[in-house]
């Protein structure tokens, strides 16, 4: 099941309909049901049989034609996605959509060749005639209907005079009294532009019909939806439900403002899993938010020293679903109309997915260019600035409906795997292009390309079952006789307690230099934003002390600053310096925001030969005592969101190195 998302600010859509029918023709009707209430069903075909009655003499261009029709039969295509709208039991119209015809028999012979009349096919048409699809047209054109190539959209015939009935009981769509009119383009393809036009045939359907949308409209508004699941097999590949990035195949700027740009990522997101995914939309909350993050790395002789993230957006709640199998995972679930909204990262619990209906309620303020986008500043696209940096988008899907079938299977737990990345190229020095690079890299966060250049990066889950889980990064390099560089970046997947703290163990008598400290930029504070009194999260750069056996970088504790500038989910922030002793195996102290006991991670640091076991710097009181797994990070398989301009955040400005 795909998902497709263009993560931009959105329009909402209003949905209006006609007046009640059981017989609805495709004369017009007027559109509204204002003051009504009652039961709104979307519907599609499930299954269903069309029958052409075709004059093969006149569509052969016979002189001598005898006005006989003959019946050409076509399975309809099962779940096609031609919809229609029933509003208390009562047709109110047909959708803009199309059902596939699957030939009884096998594909037609074109014309010229010993077989049945019925069979005698122009060339054209028996070229397409297993691909043809009935297609209801957008509205403006001259007519509702028409039959297609699939594949190419090449137009064969028109549908005129048609009548559809509806049966609420049955839940069936029958349509009568069709005419297929040749096209235009079909009569000039035969070299006959004068037959276009023409009517050569009639056209009738009969289909199941089954609900894939259900509203309840009071007085005119919509006050829920439900999507039934489809009756057909599960084809996912993983037991349950299993969301993943599965493309990000574009990136774009929409905007500026001072010293930033505000960028737009899309995302297509695929269920690998073999229940259909919740994706109900607000005020419901059983639906994915959708952050965007833009990565950089850069430095040191090959350009892969560090790795940074250079911005990060609000969240995309419930944008439209296209039913479509982009990943090759198989078919399955339903596209879904509702456009959604923006809301702010704070109201949301990675880990468990929750937050309230209201989340994307951010009135109260007028946008610029890049609020609530995915807010980068200028300097860190610039080209000039920037000559050999390589760049990755990255996308995450959370939603709490894979936290729920986890928390009932525990050995089917899916909710480690919905970030994917791809890198990108960039174009610009104050306004900026960008064309994608290689294959989107599912189910691994943009951290994993570090990984590939010989950084060490491995996964952590403080809390097995409670919270989520965050990765320890880090590289040694040697940029001259005497001295190592040793840069860390800490990625903040989806654990709510987020990070407070960051403790590097030191041997004694080490001289360091080109102590430095790097996070994204952070959104202002917004009303109804989810922060403390609607501030934002501070862009304080963390503090940083040193002793004779250790260095330090922390944020404010909670107790001091709800909104301190901690390392909360779906960000990256880097640590870094210079020292003139190598690097040896070491373990760094990670304290933590909210809640917990401190966790001692794997790294590399000037130590010398021995390791000392620093002490965990003061988080907020903790409520619970962890022991750490961490586990390692497979390697990567090779394979536009949201707009007032903060001040730029202030970086610590490092000693020159030696």
């Amino acid at each position: 099941m795909l998902k497709k998302i263009l993560t931009a600010l959105v329009i909402p859509v209003i949905v209006v309909f006609g007046p009640p029918a059981t017989a609805w023709s495709n004369s017009s009707k007027s559109s509204n049901i204002h003051g009504q209430s009652g039961t709104l069903q979307k519907m599609i075909v499930e299954t269903g049989s069309v029958t052409m009655q075709l004059d093969l003499d006149r569509l052969n261009g016979s002189a001598a034609t005898t006005g006989t029709l003959e019946s050409v039969h076509f399975a309809v295509g099962a779940n096609s996605f031609f919809s229609i709208l029933v509003f208390n039991d009562l047709l109110r119209g047909a959708e803009q959509g199309s059902m596939a015809l699957l030939p009884v028999e096998a594909a037609v012979p074109a014309a010229g060749t010993s077989v049945s009349q019925a069979t005698r096919l122009p060339l054209q048409l028996g070229a397409s005639f297993n691909q043809l699809v009935v297609e209801k047209l957008p509205s403006g054109e001259s007519f509702e209907l028409a039959v297609r190539d699939a594949k190419t959209g090449f137009t064969f015939f028109n549908i005129e005079g048609h009548q559809y009935e509806y049966c609420a009981k049955a839940q069936s769509l029958s349509l009568k009294g069709g005419r297929l009119v040749m096209s235009k383009e079909f009569a000039n393809a035969l070299g006959r532009p004068a037959d276009g036009g023409a009517v050569v045939g009639t056209i009738s359907m009969g289909a199941a019909m089954q609900p894939v949308e259900i509203s309840d409209i009071v007085n005119g508004e919509i006050k829920s939806v439900t999507m039934p699941a489809l009756h057909q097999p599960l084809v996912g590949s993983t037991p349950g439900p299993d969301v993943i990035v599965g493309d990000l195949p574009a990136m774009q700027q929409f905007g500026s403002a001072g010293t930033q740009v505000g960028l737009a990522i899309a995302t297509t997101s695929c269920n690998a899993g073999t229940e259909d995914l919740d994706w109900f939309a607000l005020p419901q909350t059983d639906h994915p938010v959708i952050p965007q993050n833009l990565y950089r790395m850069s430095g040191g002789a090959n350009n892969d020293e560090r790795f940074e993230q250079i911005g990060q957006s609000w969240l995309k709640h419930a944008f439209t679903a296209l039913t479509q199998d982009a990943c090759g995972f198989g078919c399955n679930g339903v596209g879904g109309p509702h456009l959604g909204g923006i809301g702010s990262r704070a109201w949301v619990n990675p880990f468990s997915g929750a937050f309230p209906s209201t989340a994307n309620n951010h009135g109260g303020h007028s946008h610029d260019g890049v609020s609530h986008r995915v807010r980068v500043e200028v300097d860190d696209l610039n080209q000039n600035l920037n000559q050999g940096a390589t760049y990755f988008a990255e996308g995450q899907y959370v939603t709490p409906h894979e936290y729920a079938w986890c928390q009932a299977h525990p050995g089917e737990c899916n909710m480690y795997n919905n970030v994917s990345y791809r890198q990108f190229m960039v174009s610009g020095t104050t306004s900026f292009t960008f064309s994608a690079v290689g294959s989107t890299i599912w189910r691994k966060p943009a951290i994993s390309a570090w990984a590939s250049t010989g950084a060490e990066v491995n996964q952590v889950q403080p809390d097995p079952g409670n919270d989520g889980i965050w990765f320890m990064g880090y590289k040694v390099t040697n940029p001259g006789p005497g001295v190592w560089h040793y840069e860390y970046a800490v990625y903040n997947e989806n654990l709510d307690r987020a990070i407070q703290s960051f403790s590097v163990p030191l041997a004694p008598g080490t001289n360091i230099s080109n102590i430095d400290f790097h996070a994204p930029p952070q959104e202002p504070g917004w009303p109804n934003d989810g922060t403390f009194n609607n501030q934002g999260y501070s862009s304080q750069p963390w503090t940083v002390t040193q002793s004779s056996d250790f260095i330090t970088w922390n944020s404010e504790t909670f107790a001091q600053n709800q909104n301190a500038n901690a390392i909360r989910w779906g960000t990256l922030y880097n640590f870094r310096f210079d020292a003139d002793q190598p690097p040896q195996s070491a373990n760094a102290t990670v304290g933590y925001f909210k809640t917990g006991s401190p966790s001692s991670v794997a790294i590399q640091a000037p130590v010398g030969i021995a390791t000392p076991t620093p002490s965990p710097t003061a988080t907020a009181t903790p409520t619970e005592t962890i022991t750490p797994t961490p586990t390692p990070t497979a390697s990567p398989r090779p394979t536009p969101s949201p707009r007032s301009s903060p001040e730029p955040r202030p970086r610590p400005s490092p000693a020159p190195r030696p």
